[in-house]
């Protein structure tokens, strides 16, 4: 029954879900994500400082998760969007005009408001959607074909991020801020799917979603798997793309190239590097049919530390594994979001994916601020490498206590 409703559903996509791949292709970070942090730099900001900005934005995460998952539940999950994208938009904007790290600090904070408006709200909406059509087992192939439709689109803004950037490294935030903006205008011809509306959020108390979110964390596989990846995976890759660009300039640098060509060859790497994201998520339902979730969780860890370890002593290899690295992250995110979705009711879902996320901001809080100034004190590529082994320590210790996912619960 389940596979004939999966076919009925590929022969003909729900309009809604073609709606979702445009929402996703107006997330337009890859404008300024080959800039970002040389903008910071030029701004005279240290890499402690630029940890700190990114302490500041897990910190928030960390305190709003919970309430704006909350708040998208009982308002609504594409309101939630709405609301977090809007700000999202603004605060590029601000960014862009900027020019002391006061300010900065102030806009992170608005900045992670946005995402924890987006966060749970985001895939709670998908998933919700593609219970009304029968087909939820499709979690993971539409959300990484969302990703890739977004990948695709960042491989063009990212080209032209990177020459914008080498005019003014202000200009890919205002362009960033006004595509951002029209994500805003499709979130308003979205409805919200029927899985939500039918159920009775009005009595959805604050007492009662703590209860959700407490009920939900008691599953010893859900725990086994917050540890393993929202704490260790994601705490751990989330600097390989804090360091990307230092890392990239000095590396294409001693190889020859000219400083002043940094900035647009940024902007190619990362449209590579996008390119190389979309075709893997476009690809997650197949990795997920022939490779198996289980077996992808159980070796992408080691993988991943091994690279980073290894950058530390042949830096070129930073190149290969930082174009990697993207697409890894977005299939691996997919499948996450599909085990924890198909263990949680759609009451209460958004708070509980983002007290996934709040988790995982404040893992990665520790892990900001000892890289920052690591890499201050020795560099960019001793901080990963470090990270590095720490994966491969943390997880090798996680399997050994037999808690992480690594079971047939997984398949």
């Amino acid at each position: 029954m389940a596979r004939l409703a999966s076919a009925r559903w590929r022969d003909s996509v729900p309009r809604s879900v073609l709606k979702y791949y445009l929402y996703k292709s107006t997330k337009a970070v890859e404008f300024y994500r080959p800039i970002m942090y040389l903008f910071f730099l030029a701004q005279g900001l240290s890499f402690t400082q630029i940890a700190v900005l990114e302490a500041i934005y897990n910190l928030t995460t960390l305190v709003g998760e919970i309430p704006t998952g909350y708040i998208g539940d009982r308002v609504g999950r594409r309101n939630s969007l709405l609301i977090g994208t809007t700000l999202i938009a603004v605060t590029l904007l601000g960014i862009g005009l900027s020019e002391s790290f006061l300010a900065l600090a102030v806009l992170y904070v608005c900045w992670s408001l946005g995402y924890n408006f987006r966060s749970g709200s985001e895939d709670a909406w998908l998933y919700d959607t593609l219970t009304d059509d029968l087909s939820e087992s499709e979690f993971a192939t539409v959300r990484g074909r969302g990703e890739s439709a977004a990948l695709a689109v960042g491989a063009g803004a990212a080209i032209v991020g990177g020459y914008l950037g080498s005019i003014d490294l202000s200009y890919p935030w205002f362009v960033a801020a006004a595509v951002t903006g029209l994500g805003a205008v499709v979130l308003l011809t979205l409805e919200e799917p029927a899985a939500y509306t039918q159920t009775d959020t009005d009595e959805l108390s604050l007492r009662r979603t703590v209860g959700i979110v407490r009920d939900a964390l008691s599953q010893r596989n859900l725990r086994a798997f917050i540890l393993y990846y929202y704490v260790l995976y994601a705490a751990v890759t989330y600097l390989v793309f804090v360091f990307l660009q230092p890392i990239f300039e000095t590396v294409v640098v001693d190889l020859g190239v000219s400083p002043s060509r940094v900035e647009s060859l940024l902007g190619w790497f990362y449209a590579a590097y996008s390119l190389v994201g979309a075709v893997l998520s476009y690809f997650t339902g197949a990795i997920k049919d022939y490779l198996g979730v289980r077996t992808w969780f159980l070796v992408l860890p080691f993988l991943v530390g091994t690279a980073l370890v290894g950058m530390y002593f042949v830096p070129v290899l930073a190149l290969p594994t930082f174009l990697v690295a993207r697409g890894l992250s977005d299939v691996t995110r997919s499948f996450a979001g599909q085990y924890v979705n198909d263990r949680i009711g759609s009451l209460g879902r958004a708070t509980v994916l983002s007290a996934m996320a709040m988790v995982s901001g404040l893992a990665v809080v520790p892990f900001q601020l000892g890289s920052g100034v690591i890499s201050d004190s020795v560099s960019p590529l001793f901080a990963l490498a470090i990270a590095g082994i720490a994966l491969i320590g943390g997880s090798a210790a996680i399997l050994v206590w037999e808690i992480p996912v690594t079971t047939a619960e997984v398949q």
